[in-house]
This record gives structure tokens, C-alpha cells and sequence, in this order.
């Protein structure tokens, strides 16, 4: 009994060998396949190729669940690539036999860079947290600052200051301003908001910013910071978010989704109004009671500074590059990630010798701060990879070809047409960098250099990515906007979306305006009218909807 047992085990072992054989040598055969140069999609650039990226959306805004959602649209993406075979899109979905694969992503320098900044960050936070530095500050700033609109100015006139990078502005606004903007009632949603409306606008329009130095980087053929710097006053979404979230601050008014939530914080003190609030019983350490507002505000500017050396570093300043154009040739997620390593090793030295921390709880930090940062990681990892399949689906090939077909129309429609493909595309993908990435290098060549029409429609192209970017719940800067303010992922998109499409429209309409006069002294006081007009009549109507 005892031998046949045997017998049937060994059978047995035989049988599954095999088996694992057999599906690694399928395996190795698709990993061949999809590895070729020749291997292309059925779906590839057809309208196919965005039907995933929509999915996740859709499901997002639907179930309020992130994760989940993200993770259909990239398996159902990688089904259509695979043609249907459900192993073959398991692997396309996680593996790196392709580049759009997770661990494709996670492993890419690029954004290995990034979630190393994003974990140094969380380590900063948490250690000015614990040395006190920001109860301090919020302390002080709640004897200074009396009231909400002043809370809320406050939280836009510092992210204006942090204008090198959006990653940066988000995290740091967020971490500074929550305990100022709490105390006075401010919602979750509105701080998210106020920060996302100051980080990637003001960067598009600062010359000296990591989002300057991508653009000057994807124009061949042109001196690009020179384009950038003349697209500025037609960036018209950029510039119009700033101006309508200024007036809204200003005149102390919401509507749609934003309205309730600030309804609630006020009236309630409930600074989240949904169910869904995943940092409201979160327990920070006790911070030091001997903390001052030096705690807070020194690794801030120490943070600031290294990492604007960090970035002219990567761009060769020290070998002789002027300070311009090493922006334009630098690095901004290794410029970033040395820049904050070495502010924390300062901040060390900052908080160590003058006993604010011990040694324990100094170490302590990294891995609160690792762990606070883990969420955002999970949805960046998540984004990244349904960003990577829906370009291996072709997704940029299908919209920059509807523009291509597009140029030929009437040209005062050119920079409307460009917006909008631009809003899709940045929206679809969640990349603002990568949608003017792909655009900008067809419509520079197809419009006559020398033309203020090509310097609109280069700045509706870069104003559409802001704005799809701003819409899109899988943008990373969205993601980190959410992220700095610890508000509910889908509770910032879903206030923060009737704002965003309300300064897309008056957008579009005044590209069309401004391919018709090509004078931006004309065209942006125009534009800045015509947005304060429309938020005027809706703010008469919501104050007839309270009186009613």
C-alpha cells in the first residue's frame, strides 16, 4: 500500500513538472512575443485604446473606491493588448516583459525617484510633527490669522512661493496649512482644492519650475524655455483657476459638491462630510511641547533650498551650465529625491544637537513617515502602470492623429480643437506632462514658427494638460493634492470637478477669441472678465438659493 502510494506521488510530481514546464515555456513564448519590436495590438490606436482609462474612471467616480478601480482598467487594458488571452494579459499586467507593466513602472528610474521623494517627504513631515514645529505653527498662526478667508489666502500665497514643482507644493502646503486651515473650519475639500488650483497652475506659468524645464525638453528644433515663456499670458486655464479660486476665496462662496462640504464644516465642524474620511482617526505621535515655529519653518526652507539644488545639479549647473538652462536640462524626480535626502541629513543636524528629538525618536520617523506615504504610493504605482498599458494600446497615436486630421480646419478653431484634445488626453491618461509630451512635437512643426497662432495653440496645448490633469482622479498630481490635504481621493475630484469644467469652457471659448485678435494685452484681460462675470451671476444665485 505503502509503495503504490509512493508511486501515485511520484505520478503525481511527474504531472505537475510538466505542467509548470508547459506554462513556463508559455510564458517564455509570450514574453518573446510581446517583447518583439513587430508586436502590435489589434485595438492598437483605435477608439479601443481609451476605453480602459475611462473604465477606472467611471468606476472610480461611481464606487469611491480608488484601488479597485484603477486596477479593473488596468487588467481590462491589458486584456485588449493581449487580444483577449487572460494569461497572456496577466503578465502584461504585472510583469516587465513589456514597459507598461507594474513592475515595469515601479522600477523605472523616473518614478522610483518620485516615491523615494514622496517617503523622505512623509520622514520630514513626521519629524517636524514630532520636534512640535507645527503645532507651534499652527499656534501661532491661529493668533495671526483670524479668519477663514485669511486661512485660506494664506495657504495660496504659500504654495505660490513653492513654484519648482507641483509634487513638492502639494505635500508641503498640505502639511503646513492643514492645522491653520482645520482650526478655522475649512474643509478637507477646499484645502485639497485651494492646493491643487496653486500647484500645477502656478508651476506652468513659473519659467523656473521642473514643469518649464519638461516643456523647453519635448520642443526639438526651437529654443523651448524661449516658446514656454511666450505661451505664458495665453494659458488660459492656468491663469483663469488662479483668478476664480481667488474670487471665490475672496467672496466667501462655493457651489455644486464644494458647497455641502463647506456647509458641513462650518455649521458641523465636520471637515469631511462623507463616510469615506481615511485620515480623521489617524493618532500622530505626541509632538514636543518645547517645539517652536523655527522647527517648522527652517526644514521647509532647508527642504526648499536642496531641492532647488538638486535639480540645477541634474541639469549641470556645476559644470558650467547657467542657472536657466540647467532647469531646462535637469531632472526633476532625481533632482528632487538627492535634494530632500540631503535636507534630511540636514535636518538632523537641526533637530539632534539642540535636543528637540532623541536619537530613537528621531529614527522612529522613517517609519511613520514611510508608512503615512504608502496609500499614495499604492494609487501612483496604480496610475502609472493603466497610463503604461494605455500607451501600449496606442491611446497617444489615436488622439494625436484626431489633431493631426484636425489642422487643416479653420485655423481660428486651431487652439480650441488643441485645448480640448489636450483636456481628453491629459484626462484619459492622468499625465499632463505626458500629453504635452506627445503634442507638442506635432503642432509645433505644422504652424508657422514666427506666428502668434503657434505660440496660442503650443499655450492651449499646455493649458489643456493642466485642466485634464486637474479632472482626472488617476493624475499624480491630483493624487498629491488629496494626499497634502488627507482628504478623501474622490471627495477632491468630485468637489474640485464642477470648478475645473466651468474654467475649461471659458477657456475654449476665449482660445477662440484669441486665434481671432493674437494680442495677449487684448485677449487676457478678456478672458480674466469673462470668468469673474460667470462666477458673479452663480454666486447671485447661490445667495438666492440660501435666502429662499
Amino acid at each position: 500500500m505503502g509503495f503504490m502510494s509512493r508511486k501515485k506521488d511520484a505520478t503525481l510530481n511527474k504531472v505537475l513538472i510538466v505542467m509548470l514546464l508547459l506554462i513556463s515555456v508559455t510564458f517564455t513564448a509570450f514574453a518573446a512575443e510581446i517583447g518583439a519590436e513587430d508586436y502590435v495590438s489589434n485595438m492598437y490606436a483605435s477608439f479601443w485604446s481609451l476605453v480602459p482609462p475611462i473604465i477606472a474612471i467611471v468606476l472610480a467616480l461611481i464606487t469611491k473606491e480608488v484601488f479597485s478601480s484603477l486596477l479593473v482598467g488596468i487588467l481590462v487594458g491589458a486584456i485588449f493588448y493581449s487580444n483577449f488571452n487572460l494569461v497572456d494579459a496577466f503578465l502584461v499586467s504585472f510583469t516587465n516583459y513589456t514597459d507598461g507593466g507594474m513592475l515595469s513602472k515601479i522600477t523605472d528610474s523616473w518614478n522610483m525617484g518620485i516615491v523615494m521623494f514622496l517617503i523622505i517627504l512623509g520622514i520630514i513631515v513626521c519629524l517636524m510633527n514630532k520636534a512640535g514645529g507645527s503645532a507651534a505653527y499652527g499656534a501661532w498662526a491661529r493668533e495671526k490669522i483670524k479668519t477663514r478667508r485669511g486661512a485660506m489666502l494664506s495657504t495660496f500665497f504659500l504654495g505660490a512661493l513653492i513654484f519648482v514643482d507641483d509634487y513638492f507644493n502639494c505635500l508641503t502646503v498640505g502639511s503646513v496649512m492643514r492645522p491653520v486651515t482645520d482650526s478655522h473650519n475649512v474643509s478637507r475639500a477646499k484645502l485639497a482644492y485651494i492646493i491643487d488650483a496653486t500647484a500645477a497652475p502656478i508651476c506652468i506659468i513659473a519659467p523656473i519650475s521642473s514643469w518649464a524645464a519638461a516643456v523647453a525638453g519635448f520642443v526639438d528644433g526651437y529654443n523651448g524655455l524661449d516658446l514656454f515663456i511666450r505661451a505664458i499670458p495665453y494659458n488660459f486655464y492656468s491663469l483663469l483657476t488662479i483668478t476664480a479660486m481667488l474670487f471665490m476665496v475672496c467672496k466667501d462662496f462655493d457651489f455644486g459638491p464644494m458647497a455641502l462640504h463647506e456647509k458641513n464644516a462650518v455649521e458641523k465642524n465636520d471637515l469631511y462630510t462623507t463616510a469615506t474620511r481615511p485620515y480623521a482617526d489617524v493618532t500622530e505621535a505626541p509632538a514636543n511641547a518645547k517645539g517652536k515655529v523655527i522647527d517648522l519653518l527652517l526644514p521647509v526652507i532647508v527642504l526648499i533650498i536642496c531641492c532647488v539644488i538638486g535639480m540645477i545639479y541634474t541639469g549641470g549647473f556645476f559644470d558650467g551650465e547657467s542657472f536657466i538652462d540647467a532647469f531646462g536640462n535637469c531632472d526633476a524626480a532625481v533632482g528632487l529625491m538627492l535634494g530632500s535626502a540631503f535636507a534630511l541629513l540636514l535636518i538632523f543636524f537641526i533637530y539632534i544637537p539642540r535636543g528637540v528629538l532623541t536619537l530613537v525618536e528621531f529614527m522612529d520617523c522613517f517609519t511613520e513617515g514611510f508608512k503615512a506615504m504608502v496609500p499614495p504610493i499604492m494609487i501612483l504605482t496604480f496610475a502609472w502602470t493603466l497610463s503604461g498599458v494605455t500607451g501600449l494600446l496606442g491611446a497617444d497615436v489615436f488622439v494625436a492623429g484626431l489633431l493631426e486630421q484636425n489642422a487643416a480646419m479653420l485655423q481660428i478653431f486651431l487652439p480650441a480643437i488643441a485645448f480640448l484634445i489636450s483636456v481628453f488626453l491629459a484626462f484619459s491618461t492622468g499625465t499632463s506632462w505626458g500629453t504635452f509630451g506627445i503634442l507638442l512635437p506635432i503642432i509645433v512643426p505644422i504652424l508657422d514658427p514666427t506666428s502668434e497662432l503657434m505660440i496660442i495653440t503650443v499655450a492651449a496645448t499646455l493649458s489643456g494638460a493642466v485642466c485634464g490633469d486637474h479632472c482626472s482622479p488617476i493624475s499624480d498630481t491630483t493624487i498629491m493634492a488629496s494626499t497634502g490635504a488627507q482628504c478623501d481621493h474622490i471627495n477632491h475630484v468630485s468637489t474640485q470637478l464642477p470648478y475645473a469644467l466651468l474654467v475649461a469652457g471659458i477657456s475654449a471659448v476665449n482660445y477662440v477669441l484669441a486665434a481671432l485678435i493674437q494680442n495677449w494685452v487684448i485677449n487676457l484681460p478678456i478672458a480674466i472678465l469673462s470668468v469673474l462675470l460667470v462666477l458673479t451671476v452663480i454666486r447671485k444665485r447661490e445667495l438666492g438659493k440660501r435666502t429662499a
